[in-house]
C-alpha cells in the first residue's frame, strides 16, 4: 500500500505514541519512514529586550541549539525504527507553521503518507492552541492517518 511514510513527532508523549503506532504500521506495511519535527523559526529580539540588556541569542546559536533539540526529539523516534529494523530517515525544520512544515517535507522526501497524532481538542481549546493535524488534513492532498 503504502511505500514511504512521513511520521511527524514534536516529543511530546502523544506524539511518541503515534510514533510507535507509526512505526508499526509501517512494519506491517513494508514500507520506510521518514521522522520529522519542526522548531520555531528564530525572532529577534525585541527594543524592550535590548534596552533591558537582557542576554541575547544569536541567530547561529539558535539554530545550533534548535537542531540540537530537533536531534533529540528525533533519535527518540529512531530508536523504535532501529529495534523494528525499519529503513528510516530523520529530518527537521526551522517553521513557525509546523503543518505547513510537515507538507514541505512529505513532498519535498516523496513520502505517499502522513502518520500523524491528534490531540483530540474541540470546542475553544482547539481554536485557542490550534490543530496542526487539522491543518495538515486541510493543507495537503497525500493520505494523511490520524492516530487518537
Amino acid at each position: 500500500m503504502y511505500q514511504h511514510i512521513l511520521i511527524p513527532t514534536d516529543g511530546s508523549e502523544l506524539a511518541e505514541k503515534a510514533v510507535e503506532a507509526g512505526t508499526s504500521y509501517a512494519l506491517e506495511a513494508n514500507a520506510k519512514v521518514l521522522f520529522f519535527t519542526a522548531v520555531p523559526e528564530y525572532r529577534p529580539p525585541s527594543e524592550g529586550e535590548l534596552l533591558a540588556h537582557k542576554p541575547i541569542t544569536s541567530v547561529y546559536q539558535y539554530e545550533k541549539d534548535a537542531e540540537k533539540a530537533a536531534r533529540e526529539i528525533l533519535d527518540k523516534a529512531a530508536a523504535s525504527a532501529k529495534e523494528a529494523n525499519i529503513t528510516f530517515e530523520t529530518d527537521f525544520a526551522l517553521c513557525d507553521r509546523p503543518y505547513q512544515a510537515i507538507v514541505d517535507a512529505a513532498k519535498r522526501h516523496g513520502c505517499d503518507a502522513i502518520f500523524m497524532a491528534s490531540h483530540g481538542r474541540t470546542g475553544i481549546p482547539a481554536w485557542w492552541y490550534g490543530s496542526q493535524t487539522r491543518e495538515v488534513l486541510t493543507h495537503t492532498d497525500i493520505p494523511t492517518l490520524v492516530y487518537r
